[in-house]
Parts: C-alpha cells; structure tokens; sequence
C-alpha cells in the first residue's frame, strides 16, 4: 500500500514539477519584458512583492477551508485560475495592450491562488505518502526546485530571444493542461475531514495559532525559519547578481556561472535527501545544515574576490538547505494531525513568508543607501572591513553577506538549543512523535 501510494505521489510530483517549469519560464520571461519596457529595477522588483504581499495575507485565512473542503479540488481551481491569468496576459500581447500593471495584476492573482494551493497540496501529500517517506518527498521536491531554478531561466531567455513571449505563454498553458489532466483523471487524494472544524476564516487562524501555542516547539520552529528566510532574501535574491556583476566588472559568464552552481548544489543535495535514510535526530538535521550554509555560503561569498570563490560559496549555501527542509517537513507531517494540518500549514506559510517581502524591499535599499555609501566613506570600521572583504564598488552589498553568514548563523546554532525545540528530540528518540488531542 505504501509502495502504490508513493507510485501515485511520484507521478503527481512529476506533473506538478513540469507545471512548475512552465510557469517559471513565464515569470522569468515577464521580467525580461517589464526590463525592457521601462529600464527599472524596483518596478521588477515589484512583480515579487505583489507576488508574496497576497500570498502572506490570504494565508492566515484558508486554513479552515483547506481542512473541510477537497484538496484535489481546491488544487484544480488554484491551477485553473492561475492559468487563465497566464492566458489574460497572452490574449493583452496580441491585442498590443500588454503593461507591465497588467503584469503586476497577474503577480496577484498568483500570489492568491498559491495561498490556497501550496497548503492544499501540502495536506495531499501527507495523505499519499507514508510518514516513513516524507524525508525523500523533500528531497525530491528540492531536486525539481532547484533543477527548475537552474534551467528555467536558461530557457526562458532562449526562447524570448528566438521566438518570443507568446511561446513562452503557449508552453505555460501546455504544462498547466497536462498537470491538470494528471491530476483529475490519475490521482485519487484521500480526504479526511474535521466535521467539528468552523469554516469561517477567523476561526481557522485562531484554532491555527491554538494549535501552536500548545506545541512551542513547532511555533519556534517556524519563527526561526521566518528569520533565516528574512536573511537569505536580504542578500541572495536582491544584491548577489549586483554585487557580482560589480565586483567583476560586469562579468555575465560569472553571474551565470555562480548562479548555475547555487542551483547545481541544490540539485545535489535534493537527490541524497530524496534516496537518504530518515535522520535520527530531526532538530539538529533541521537547523546545523541552516547553520552551515550560512556560515560557509554567505561568509564564503562575503570573502570571495573571484568566481572560483564564489561558485564554491553558491554550493555551499545551497547544497545544506534540502537537508534542513526534510527535517522540518518530517516534524511537522508527524507532529500535526491531519484534520488540522490545512489550518496549521496556512498560518505557518503565513508566518514563514511574512519577512520575505520586508527582505526584498529592504536589501536592496539597504545595499544603495547604507552599505554601499558607507564602505566608499573614510570610516575607520569601514577601513577594518575593507581587510576582509575588499574595496571598490560592491563591497557594501560583500559586507551585507557578512553581516546575513553572522546572523543567520547564530540564530540557527541558537535554536538547536531552544528547550521547547529540544523536546521534539526527546519526543522522537522515545520512539516516535506524540498527536495531541486539541480541544474542540
């Protein structure tokens, strides 16, 4: 039964990772469109935060009607919806009416659908796959991620550059028609339902933070992982293709070479997770490969003066991070129970995500108006730094990455020993997780 149900989720994962793919292209593919219609960097940005800005909101609120209505059907509508704004914007380019707010409508919609889906498809999971293979379902979501980071760009700006945006688009609606058809006609999602659980909304978010408020453990779990998230956007997804391209005097075969590497060691660490054993002690697994890539990828990039260094440091930050996901994901999967999961993942999406846009916004202003003006100042610190990280343009956005390998790295190491954290430990070593029951 286990082997069959982890055949179903196989397939399932395949589809949903083809999706993926898809509508990656056409994000990334979107972005080079909104560059060259106005040459602004914090418009692009932009079509991030309207992405996570909904996202973040709406997912406090679903965690009720993710656990008393179908997942296979709320994943159907979310993907459907999702589609037909991929199809809104094809129809707007060949009408000649395409703008970059069209774009940003489109980021929201997006940003909406997911925050119904990912927890919807979250629940799914746990219901397809037994406990036992929660590890290798990370694992495996890791590979498909990174491998989808790595090429999807490279795709997307061939085919913008050959054939165009329209391509793009039709390729999107293709991979959505076949995940669909997957899903509707091949998969078949148990459901368990909570007949005592309230549709409304309000109360879904407060049986969602009762349930965290009993298990401490779980809560500061999630909390530290809004840290570490708030970090890694600091510096990675705002100022690394910056600070590269500045400290190798605007080098694109060294942007691209670090950024392949980030996604080739990715892609590495998702295929041992996906084939390694279940870690023993999941709270150690969970926050030292955290640590670890904070401490080497970050303070690593911060040091690096060449593309050796850097491509070595992109490995480094990425290769830990499918280790640290299936720790967390195995804890979770068999700490809440099912019937409240729906409710306990959107608030812990809702939470994780929260510092995501604060970051995206922040680094790069912190990079233009902070960092990057101090380090050129004749400070006597920014002198100190400068034995440590170098000088000239770019050193501010190498001391950002400093100050993230520091702090994310001592967050991490701190919560391995959080007390209330500790006790997930001694849960698991006495032979396996406890449920609760949680009050009506």
């Amino acid at each position: 039964m286990k082997e069959k149900s982890f055949q179903k989720y196989f397939i399932l994962w395949l589809s949903q990772s083809i999706s993926g793919l898809g509508s990656s292209m056409t994000g990334f593919a979107l972005v080079l469109w909104a560059y060259e219609q106005i040459r602004s960097a914090l418009s692009v940005s932009l079509m991030s935060f309207c992405n996570y800005v909904p996202y973040v909101f709406l997912s406090l609120f679903v965690g009720g009607f993710i656990d008393t209505h179908k997942k296979k059907t709320i994943m159907l509508v979310s993907d459907s919806i999702a589609a037909a704004g991929s199809l809104a914007v094809l129809a707007f380019f060949l009408a000649g009416h395409l703008e970059v707010w069209n774009i940003y409508i489109m980021n929201v919609i997006v940003g909406i659908t997911n925050a119904f889906q990912q927890p919807a498809s979250a629940v799914a999971t746990g219901q397809l796959v037994s406990k036992d293979k929660i590890s290798n379902v990370s694992g495996m979501n890791s590979f498909s991620h990174n491998l989808i980071v790595v090429f999807s760009p490279m795709l997307a700006a061939f085919l913008f550059a050959t054939v165009g945006l329209p391509v793009i688009l039709l390729i999107d609606l293709a991979s959505f028609a076949f995940a669909f058809c997957v899903l509707l006609f091949f998969i078949t999602i148990p459901e368990q339902f909570n007949k005592e659980a309230r549709n409304s909304p309000f109360a879904g978010i407060a049986e969602g933070f009762d349930f965290l408020k009993k298990e401490k453990g779980i809560l500061y779990i999630i909390l530290t992982m809004a840290f570490i998230n708030f970090f890694s956007r600091l510096t990675y997804e705002n100022i690394l293709s910056p600070m590269i391209l500045a400290r190798s005097l605007g080098d694109s075969i060294a942007l691209g070479t670090v950024n392949a590497c980030m996604g080739i060691g990715g892609i590495v660490g998702g295929i041992i997770v996906s084939f390694k054993k279940e870690d023993r002690h999941k709270v150690v697994a969970l926050f030292l490969p955290a640590a670890l890539s904070f401490l080497f990828g970050d303070l690593m990039m911060a040091f690096g003066k060449n593309v050796f260094w850097w491509s070595l440091a992109a490995v480094a930050a990425s290769l830990p991070i499918p280790f640290s996901m299936a720790n967390q994901h195995t804890i979770l999967y068999r700490k809440i129970p099912t019937t409240m999961q729906g409710r306990v993942f959107a608030v812990k999406n809702a939470i994780q995500c929260s510092t995501i846009p604060i970051g995206i916004i922040l680094g790069g202003y912190l990079a233009d108006y902070v960092f990057e003006p101090f380090m050129s100042s004749g400070n006597k610190l920014a002198g100190m730094l400068k034995m440590i990280v170098g000088t000239g343009a770019g050193s501010g956005m190498a001391t950002m990455f400093l100050c993230t390998g520091i702090c994310g790295f001592t967050v991490s190491m701190a919560s391995c020993f959080n007390r209330e954290i500790r006790k997930l430990s001694e849960l698991d070593s006495c032979g396996g997780f406890h449920t609760p029951t949680l009050a009506s």
